[in-house]
């Protein structure tokens, strides 16, 4: 099992390697603990690793995403980064006026309809192209009025986070 957090704003991959009761070897970036993990009580946590113990207070935020773990020399402020946060953030980031009105794909997933075609005139708000992505279909519509002059996949294309789909100018 593999997991992305936000670490104070930095980004780390973990991964569960093995477990046995308490005992956990983890792998977090490129570097494996051996870890003995016991729940103390509720949100707090006692860890060994070698030969040294670290008491660890865990706080969810109202966000069930996001955490302040605490310890008695530091506080961190972590966010689980799973597919839903991702594609969020990248829609966040897609429906924000920066000037582009290029249609980006947030997350992977497949192209299911494109309702334009390239030297079509597209109104502010018009949809675009609609993608399924984690069991829902999603429109993207185009930040403003202009015409399109490229499309870069085709209806069934399965996409990665990221791909420019469609160029508006």
């Amino acid at each position: 099992m593999s997991l992305e957090i936000s670490l104070n704003n930095c980004k780390k991959t973990i991964e569960l390697i093995e477990q046995d009761g308490n005992k956990v070897k983890v792998l977090i970036g490129k570097t494996e603990y051996e870890l003995n993990v016991a729940k103390t009580s509720n949100g707090i946590y006692s860890i060994l690793h070698d030969g040294k113990s670290y008491d660890i207070s865990v706080v969810r935020e109202k966000n069930h995403k996001n955490y302040i773990v605490n310890s008695a020399a530091h506080s961190y402020k972590v966010e689980i980064i799973d597919a839903e946060t991702k594609f969020q953030k990248l829609k966040r980031k897609d429906d924000s006026d920066n000037g582009d009105n290029t249609i980006v794909s947030p997350m992977p997933g497949k192209i299911v309809k494109i309702l334009v075609k390239e030297g079509q005139k597209i109104e502010a708000g018009e949809t675009a192209i609609i993608i399924s992505a984690m069991k829902m279909e999603s429109e993207f519509k185009a930040k403003r009025k202009g015409v399109v002059i490229k499309i870069n996949v085709k209806e069934g294309d399965i996409v990665e986070g990221g791909k420019k789909l469609i160029v508006i100018k």
